[in-house]
């Protein structure tokens, strides 16, 4: 079990961003969060649906996931996790993906995981989680539970400009059972195809 937490290229788990805004989470759940939210960015951040599926539709190209990282989580390095981490059974697996789409980064991601539902879900860890998950046309449930503006130095540096960047994370269910917290930023760049985000 221990190779399979490991990360196949060595690389270090980043350290979460950091947030310097965050809705509060019942109007999250009430899907009235990022009020000055123009509506492609709504659905994108408060939305039910597949980032990466809504990536590939903007784009009209596949998404690329680039994996950074896929290690057992060390709480000193976890930063800012979403309080619905703590829900998942420990050991925690947490790994990190850049999405690139067309030629262009336009999101990061993170997700953490209780070893062995990753061992079971996650056989192709270069492909996209929403994927993974739903092989064999699997049902799930999707929650979003937070929406942030989030910063990091090396966020501005593959995005190409300053933060602070729209962050939302969520969690997969399956039969009312947690599988996973997943959170995603993303990048300025996606306002070519979406728009300002902000009215």
């Amino acid at each position: 079990m221990a190779q399979a937490a490991a990360d196949p290229q060595g690389m270090a788990l980043l350290r979460s961003p950091r947030a310097v805004w965050q809705a509060p989470l019942p109007e999250v759940l009430a899907a009235s969060a990022g009020r000055n939210l123009r509506g492609p960015w709504k659905l994108l951040l408060l939305g039910d649906g597949s980032p990466t599926r809504h990536l590939q539709l903007l784009l009209g190209a596949p998404v690329e996931v680039e994996l950074i990282a896929m290690a057992p989580e060390d709480p000193s390095q976890a930063g800012d996790a979403p309080p619905e981490v703590a829900e998942l059974d420990p050991p925690l697996l947490r790994r990190q993906v850049w999405l690139n789409c067309g030629g262009f980064t336009l999101g990061w991601a993170e997700s953490w995981w209780n070893l062995a539902t990753a061992e079971a879900h996650l056989q192709d860890r270069r492909q996209p989680i929403w994927r993974s998950l739903t092989a064999g046309r699997a049902e799930l449930f999707r929650e979003v539970d937070g929406l942030a503006q989030v910063t990091a130095p090396w966020l501005e540096e593959r995005f190409g400009g300053a933060g602070p960047f729209w962050s939302r994370h969520y969690r997969f269910f399956r039969h009312g059972k947690e599988l996973t917290v997943i959170r995603e930023v993303f990048s300025p760049a996606l306002e070519t195809w979406l728009g300002p985000a902000s009215a």
